[in-house]
């Protein structure tokens, strides 16, 4: 039972994660550590596909699906279950990865403009001294 809590847990928290990953720009432009965080794992997300490798909670997932039941024919609970649908789409590698690589220029361009705007705020508030 704890390993079916504790999977039920992890895929929430993976879709929060890719959540996070569509939409951290917007709390990105708020705050410099969010911007730092989110800017790693999106670079993250292209490292991993450019490899191959699967995502950490992936694995963390499947390991812990395993141990509460390797047999089970609808794994985790109604909630993760649909979760899981969103997580792991039925699209070919290729296209996740082009919607990556958008997904990054576009908070690239939004990281863009408001390092520019700080920039030039902090530049303003020098002059004004």
């Amino acid at each position: 039972m704890v390993y079916r809590v504790l999977t039920d847990v992890t895929v929430l928290i993976h879709l929060g994660w890719i959540l996070f990953l569509i939409a951290g720009a917007y709390w990105g432009k708020k705050s410099l550590t969010v911007m730092a965080v989110h800017g790693f794992a999106l670079a993250f997300s292209i490292v991993i596909q450019v490899f191959g490798w699967y995502c950490p909670l992936t694995h963390l997932e499947f390991w812990l699906r395993e141990r509460h039941d390797p047999g089970i024919a609808y794994p985790g609970s109604f909630i993760t279950h649909y979760a899981e649908r969103l997580i792991y789409l039925n699209i070919p590698p290729w296209l996740v990865f082009a919607i990556t690589l958008v997904l990054v220029l576009v908070n690239g361009l939004i990281y863009g403009k408001v390092l520019r705007v700080s920039r030039r705020r902090s530049r303003e508030s020098r002059r004004g001294r």
